[in-house]
């Protein structure tokens, strides 16, 4: 769910199953969606995208995966 403006500002977005992507900053943000607090240039979002979210499942399947 990335945008186009490969030269500009992006924020990193998070969803209610806390999955990350990144999005053109001054977009409005899909539904279910929402900012994760960080905003920069795209290799720096798509970098902290990689760093945070390690377990890729959605949130719903880490619950019922841990009992």
């Amino acid at each position: 769910m990335q945008g186009t403006d490969v030269d500009g500002r992006y924020v990193v977005v998070v969803n209610d199953e806390e999955q990350y992507s990144i999005w053109s900053e001054g977009r409005e943000l899909p539904a279910g969606w929402r900012e994760a607090g960080f905003a920069g240039a795209r290799e720096e979002c798509l970098a902290l995208v990689e760093e945070v979210w390690t377990d890729q499942r959605p949130l719903s399947v880490r619950r019922s995966s841990a009992g």
